[in-house]
């Protein structure tokens, strides 16, 4: 039960059965602490393999509603990391010459090349996320998306991209005590914006969005995984966990020196 849950193609997930406060497994902050310890340094390991390999890329995708988690993990399981070989991007509104092109222009770009690990701070679910939460297009176009990323998504694991998608599970009522940590921390004043409090008035829109979200676009080649993300401990080690095991699902290996080294004499 240590790990993620993924959500199956075909099959439907319904959010409300996953309880945000489940640890999957995990007993305490202490098991926690040292499973993620071991794996990250595994994941460096990985990581230098994967640049070395050079057949592969990793994508991250990390989806939640507003302080679900996404800055959090970031910081504590790809800090790890070595920065030469990893790429956080994080998606805001639309520029203008974004919202020139069509709605994966600017995803495709940030995709990160074969040896590198990148992560999407939010990402192209957000057009059938906040876009249709707020009805900035029409149903008929955000309804056509999920095939189109789907589609996207096949075309970038044909091509190299292995991708895992992370859906971080929160309770409302911990967004809630979230936010009043924000108002009430000096040192978090700065991540509090008065818009959230609106967008938590669209708390039963987005679950709708949400769930729709991982259901059809959970893929063969690119599934989502939900992770209940009360426990910001529990989040962070089954998160780690999950990146080791789809690297170590790669095989993974060191090429072989183009020249014979045994004949090699430094003087």
């Amino acid at each position: 039960m240590n790990g993620t849950i993924v959500v199956r193609p075909g099959r439907r997930l319904g959010l409300r059965s996953v309880d945000p406060g489940d640890t999957r497994g995990l007993s305490s902050r202490d098991e926690a602490g040292e499973q993620l310890a071991s794996d990250l340094e595994r994941l460096r390991e990985l990581q230098q393999l994967l640049a070395a390999d050079g057949r592969h890329a990793l994508l991250v995708v990390l989806q939640a509603m507003d302080t679900g988690g996404k800055d959090g993990t970031i910081r504590h399981v790809m800090s790890g990391l070595n920065p030469a070989g990893c790429a956080v991007t994080s998606f805001k509104v639309p520029c203008a010459e974004e919202l020139a092109h069509d709605f994966l222009w600017r995803i495709h770009r940030a995709v990160p090349p074969r040896g590198m690990i990148g992560v999407f701070n939010r990402s192209h679910y957000e057009d059938v996320l906040v876009v249709r939460v707020h009805k900035l297009v029409s149903e008929a176009v955000w309804k056509a998306r999920y095939r189109q990323i789907n589609e996207f998504e096949r075309h970038l694991s044909e091509n190299g991209v292995t991708i895992l998608k992370f859906y971080l599970h929160i309770s409302k009522a911990e967004q809630a005590e979230r936010l009043r940590e924000r108002i009430e921390d000096k040192s978090k004043n700065w991540k509090f914006a008065a818009g959230d409090l609106e967008e938590r008035k669209l708390w039963s829109r987005y679950m709708a969005a949400f769930e729709d979200a991982v259901n059809r676009c959970s893929t063969p080649w690119a599934p989502w995984h939900v992770v209940p993300a009360n426990k910001k401990w529990a989040r962070d080690a089954l998160i780690a966990r999950a990146m080791v095991e789809k690297l170590e699902s790669l095989r993974l290996r060191y090429p072989k020196p183009k020249t014979d080294l045994s004949k090699l004499v430094i003087r």
